[in-house]
């Protein structure tokens, strides 16, 4: 790592952690949405990156939905918190384990409103659960149906069976959401050229009921025109 490296590292794995335990004290949902965006805006501004939402009209101003994106970078979750942020939708992230246990992530992880998904469990019976307590308070669920960040040189990976199943389960109609940009390429010129004004564009689709059953990956490729 060069310097510039070093230096953001160390600025994130601070602000992240230091937003972790604000989080932790969060008393109402509301609370920890607001400290959510309050932290990709930070995060974001310190990187030069803004995010500019294509087809932003299609966001429902309220309502529980299964959103899915693709995924390709670690900010992904910050793009996403910004787009919706003049929303009132309010979702929970399903979240790998290895994020829970990660000294950079894992405060912020635990407390920020997340459902730990266990892969390696016997069964999937008590993260079903949670899906199910977490809907019925009334929030949405976000999830990256890729399992993991796409680091091919292709624009999508496959996606896993476990978002029909939770779309299904809790009968949310399903939000797709498409980074457009490689925030992947663009988080990377921002850490070591420091260039100035950056833009990730992220596109909203129309809403996919759970009844669809059309596989959800086709469903999504044909609503982004994704070859």
């Amino acid at each position: 790592m060069n310097l510039k490296q070093i230096s953001m590292a160390i600025y994130a794995t601070y602000l992240t952690n230091s937003y972790g335990f604000k989080l932790k004290k969060a008393k109402t949902s509301k609370e920890r949405i607001s400290l959510r965006e309050e932290y990709s805006k930070t995060l974001l501004n310190k990187l030069n990156i803004s995010v500019e939402v294509l087809n932003e009209e299609a966001i429902p101003k309220e309502g529980k939905y299964l959103l899915i994106s693709n995924h390709r970078s670690i900010i992904d979750p910050l793009i996403i918190e910004l787009a919706l942020e003049k929303s009132e939708i309010n979702g929970f992230w399903v979240s790998k384990k290895e994020l829970y246990n990660s000294f950079f992530f894992g405060s912020f992880v635990k407390n920020a409103g997340s459902i730990l998904l266990d892969r390696e469990a016997s069964n999937m019976s008590s993260f079903f659960k949670e899906t199910k307590e977490v809907v019925k308070e009334g929030h949405s669920i976000y999830i990256f149906p890729e399992g993991t960040r796409n680091k091919e040189n292709t624009p999508l990976s496959s996606f896993k069976d476990g978002s029909r199943i939770i779309a299904l389960k809790n009968r949310l109609d399903i939000l797709p959401v498409y980074i457009k940009t490689n925030a992947n390429e663009v988080l990377k010129e921002a850490i070591n050229k420091r260039t100035k004004n950056l833009k990730i564009k992220i596109q909203i689709g129309n809403i996919i009921s759970y009844k669809d059953k059309t596989p959800l990956e086709e469903n999504y490729k044909n609503q982004f025109s994704i070859s």
